[in-house]
């Protein structure tokens, strides 16, 4: 196990000292929060879900359009400040329309999330990269 892993787990530095948090960015307004991409998803309750879990742990906003639409449902997860200096970058997830994956997201930023925690493998089937000028609103915003 390495330094990095055995000190997330004893604690997550960004909650345990007050410092930065994550931000955690839900596409609501375009397609992606619509039912008519994903029409069996109660995206206001997701999202509602996302803040519940998330409450007091990171910044959950909610954006009109990321401009990944090719995707539904896009969530993305900024690091901390200390999860940026230690190697964290923000991290695209499309076609979050799984309890099951809102769960795996919630319990890794809440361990430290880009940078201070591994996420869980199975967030790799939702991970994509937008293109540079995408990213470079989102880090604008």
């Amino acid at each position: 196990m390495s330094r990095r892993s055995r000190r997330d787990r004893t604690a997550a530095p960004s909650q345990a000292t007050g410092g930065a948090r994550c931000t955690v960015t839900v596409c609501r307004g375009c397609c992606c929060g619509t039912t008519a991409k994903v029409p069996r998803l109660d995206h206001e309750a997701q999202l509602t879900d996302v803040r519940s879990a998330l409450a007091g742990v990171a910044t959950v906003r909610r954006t009109d359009c990321l401009d990944a639409c090719e995707r539904a449902n896009v969530i993305v997860i900024q690091p901390s400040a200390e999860g940026r200096k230690a190697g964290g970058r923000p991290v695209w997830l499309g076609q979050v329309n799984d309890p099951g994956a809102v769960a795996d997201i919630t319990a890794w930023i809440r361990e430290g999330g880009p940078g201070l925690a591994d996420p869980p493998g199975v967030l790799d089937l939702y991970a994509f990269q937008p293109s540079r000028r995408v990213r470079a609103e989102l880090h604008d915003a």
